[in-house]
């Protein structure tokens, strides 16, 4: 039989190397991973009347004057008691269609409409879900419309808001403007800025068209697409458009056409020159389109040069000499 191998002796430097490596191989497998920063408690809509129905946000109708019921849900998810603050807010939202939340300081303000009797704050026991009731009192002479309000719980330096959509009965309006259009940047990074304001008593949710038009005959444009955002009343949000058609060489009018629901329809638009000054632009469509340009412009200035051809004189007249025309220059390049 052959004679086992004779053991070898680690160096004293690799085996504390090796010991290090264990260790911190241990502490990573060991440690528990970070957790989300949970407050331990939600904030929902109470279940409807249908069994297990869900609601992501209030939705409240009534007339000027009227009193309006709802209940709020609060879970305590862990295992020690929480207070918790309810109030009322003015709800808007911001351009990539998040709710937001302001406080309301007049009473014409949604927000100030809202009560909890003597339930504005609740503890709750571990593990437990409660149902706390509410009220929205609409004042009398209220204009028609959407009227945003949210409801806001809050616990510390925590708090979560839930979206109120409350509608005063009436005749509404769906109206909208696009203002403040202009063009950044270029080729396919191109982006068309504008704004977007509602002038009517609706939330409107838009969709938008552009359209452009070049020296050149039609540039491809973008068709009629939804935006993300709802646009609640009174709402100005400024927004950019990606516009990957843009020219390289040419003067463009730019049309942008909003719609919603409702009839509510808005044009605007701008105009300017597209030209290639970079390096890039003396390079491929830039080039070409700066070279048929130039062509096109010297081949105007050769016409316009093209000497006429006079009748002859009647007999008998005097011949007067001829006043020497003005000297043309021809434009035979472009600027480097």
């Amino acid at each position: 039989m052959p004679a086992p191998p004779t053991p070898r002796r680690l160096d004293p430097a690799l085996r504390r190397l090796g010991t290090a490596l264990l260790a911190g191989a241990a502490l990573l497998l060991g440690a528990p991973a970070a957790g989300a920063d949970e407050p331990g408690w939600t904030a929902e809509p109470a279940a409807g009347r249908s069994a297990g129905s869900v609601r992501p946000y209030f939705y409240l109708a009534g007339t000027s004057g009227s009193v309006l019921e709802d209940r709020l849900a609060l879970t305590n998810t862990t295992d020690r008691e929480r207070t918790l603050t309810l109030r009322g807010a003015d709800a808007y939202n911001t351009a990539d269609g998040a709710l937001a939340v302001r406080p309301a300081r007049r009473s014409t303000d949604a927000g100030s409409w809202l009560s909890f009797g003597a339930s504005a704050t609740v503890r709750i026991p571990a593990r437990t879900r409660a149902v706390v009731p509410f009220t929205v009192s609409v004042p009398p002479a209220t204009p028609p419309g959407d009227h945003p309000a949210a409801l806001v719980a809050t616990e510390a330096d925590h708090e979560v808001a839930v979206r109120i959509h409350l509608r005063v009965g009436g005749p509404t309006l769906a109206a909208l403007t696009v203002e403040d259009v202009s063009v950044r940047g270029k080729g396919a990074a191109t982006r068309v800025a504008y704004t977007l304001v509602n002038r009517g008593n609706v939330a409107l949710v838009p969709e938008l068209a552009l359209h452009a038009r070049g020296r050149f005959g039609e540039v491809p444009g973008r068709a009629a697409h939804p935006l993300p955002v709802e646009l609640l009343p009174g709402q100005r949000v400024e927004l950019t458009e990606p516009w990957p058609g843009a020219p390289v060489f040419d003067q463009v009018r730019l049309t942008l056409t909003a719609t919603a629901p409702g009839g509510a329809r808005a044009t605007a638009g701008a105009s300017g020159w597209f030209v290639p000054w970079g390096p890039a632009g003396w390079t491929g469509p830039g080039l070409l389109a700066l070279g048929a340009t130039a062509t096109a412009a010297l081949l105007l200035v050769r016409t316009r040069r093209t000497p006429r051809e006079e009748p002859p004189a009647p007999a008998g007249s005097v011949s007067r000499p001829r006043r020497p025309m003005p000297t043309e220059h021809e434009l035979t390049g472009v600027p480097r």
